[in-house]
């Protein structure tokens, strides 16, 4: 990640969008989850940059405890409303942190979980404060898209979103190169996530993946959820500008589909476990 440092914008003003624009988890993946990690409505998981509580949430009955963490506000606040009309409340903690700065008192989880957020953090660091947060015969999960997705072709109900249409719309709002908060990242977030849990003493890794591919219908209003919610295009980003982009973006997706619907791939989603040593 070259010279770049976190700050508190990377995601400022998404929360909004996150939930309606970032596309499910695989159908079945929490069935995977609670095969593979033998889950029977006891012991805690922590859901460590929980975002607004997607992952967590949906794990909340397979668990006698659930406590959320993020550095973003917003995504905090939409975590404990979203979990409170899910009647998850009092069993679901939401605490405004970042990893790094873990706090006092949390007391030993049995599972922490990272849903597309571990390459965001200082990794050996979180990776060790894991390690130790951990009970005997714990287990760190990251859920992800893979990095390779092979989805079957064939034709789909209504056209594709346009992404590099919508691509170069962004970068002629905020340049080419990866915005992330402050900074940028022009070589993207990194990868070898194996061996920084290996350095901090997890032992026996095993992959599952769950296969997506049926079609989604995704309304334009889903579409320009989904920009907003990624670090790069995050509302913040385009400041004053930001009324003059989203206007150019509909007008984009309109001519795009005239009907105002779109299909894409349902991802499939990667769960990989590494169990404590």
């Amino acid at each position: 990640m070259g010279d770049w440092v976190w700050d508190e914008t990377l995601f400022e003003g998404a929360s909004e969008f996150y939930t309606a624009g970032r596309p499910p988890y695989a159908p079945g993946w929490v069935d995977v989850c609670v095969e593979v990690l033998d889950l029977d409505g006891t012991g805690r998981l922590a859901d460590v940059g929980c975002g607004p509580g997607t992952l967590a949430l949906a794990l909340a009955d397979r668990f006698a405890e659930v406590v959320g963490l993020d550095p973003d506000d917003g995504m905090i606040a939409a975590a404990a409303r979203q979990a409170e009309a899910e009647g998850h409340a009092e069993r679901s903690r939401w605490i405004q942190a970042r990893a790094e700065d873990w706090p006092d008192g949390l007391g030993t989880f049995t599972v922490a979980a990272f849903g597309q957020s571990f390459h965001w953090m200082d990794r050996d660091r979180v990776a060790a404060t894991m390690r130790a947060a951990l009970a005997p015969g714990g287990a760190v999960v990251l859920v992800a898209a893979p990095h390779v997705d092979a989805l079957p072709d064939g034709p789909m109900p209504h056209p594709e979103a346009p992404t590099a249409r919508i691509k170069a719309l962004a970068e002629r709002y905020l340049g080419p190169v990866w915005r992330a908060g402050r900074g940028t990242l022009p070589n993207g977030t990194p990868g070898g996530e194996g061996a920084v849990l290996e350095r901090a003493g997890f032992g026996s890794h095993e992959c599952h993946l769950v296969p997506g591919g049926r079609p989604l219908e995704r309304t334009a209003d889903v579409v320009v959820a989904e920009v907003f919610s990624l670090s790069g295009s995050a509302p913040h980003l385009f400041g004053d500008r930001l009324p003059e982009f989203e206007a150019e973006l509909r007008l984009l997706l309109a001519e795009a589909s005239p009907s105002g619907l779109f299909s894409r791939r349902q991802p499939s989603t990667e769960i990989r476990v590494w169990w404590v040593r």
